[in-house]
Formats: C-alpha cells, sequence, structure tokens
C-alpha cells in the first residue's frame, strides 16, 4: 500500500516563510510527476505546484510566482514545498500529490495526502 504523508503546516505571520515536505511510504516501485494542491474554505481544490521526475521542470500557480519553490528528493521519495512572502490569500489546506507505480502493478495511479493547513494571520 502506498502512502503520502505530509508535515510542516502551521501558523505564520504576513510576510513570513513555512517549508512542506510529503514523503511517499510503502509498496513505491516508481514515482512520476509530484505536485502541491491547496484549498481554500468555500473554494475549489487548485493547483500551486508540480514537478517532474527528473526535478528539472517545474509548474506553478500565476499567484505564487516568486515566492513558492517546489524541489524533490528521489533518494527519499519526498517533495518540498518552499513558501516564502506569505500573505492571507494562501491560507489554506495544502495537499501533495504525486503518480506513483506501485510495486504490485504496471500502471500508474494518482495519489494525494492527507493535508496540512497554513494559516497566514498577524
Amino acid at each position: 500500500q502506498v502512502q503520502l504523508v505530509e508535515s510542516g503546516g502551521g501558523l505564520v505571520q504576513p510576510g513570513g516563510s513555512l517549508s512542506l515536505s510529503c514523503a511517499a511510504s510503502g509498496s513505491v516501485a516508481r514515482i512520476g510527476t509530484m505536485g502541491w494542491f491547496r484549498q481554500a474554505p468555500g473554494k475549489q481544490r487548485e493547483l500551486v505546484a508540480t514537478i517532474a521526475t527528473n526535478g528539472l521542470m517545474t509548474n506553478y500557480a500565476d499567484s505564487v510566482k516568486g515566492r513558492f519553490t517546489i524541489s524533490r528528493d528521489n533518494a527519499k521519495n519526498t517533495v518540498y514545498l518552499q513558501m516564502s512572502s506569505l500573505n492571507s490569500e494562501d491560507t489554506a489546506v495544502y495537499f501533495c500529490n504525486a503518480n506513483i507505480r506501485p510495486l504490485s502493478s504496471v500502471n500508474y495511479g494518482i495519489y494525494w495526502g492527507q493535508g496540512t493547513q497554513v494559516t497566514v494571520s498577524s
């Protein structure tokens, strides 16, 4: 069984920084694209950033470009999100997402973490 477990959320003041991490565990054969999404109260889940397998190709939502950085450590099956210059509009539950092929399958599937709360407030 494959699991994604996030960590690093919390309360931060406007203008501050916060880092999130998400590790894949269990019967993981290969991991493709990994990413972060977020969902604010009353809003739909939205893409924040994605990173390709080799870590060289990244994609960001316009709202976070220049403030957030996504990275990954393939040896640790982990994806990171470094967030800076945070503002109240960044308040949301952040979910990691990964395209994973389990050991028990020849097919890739989309997996989600349980979510971690990020609150930007003074």
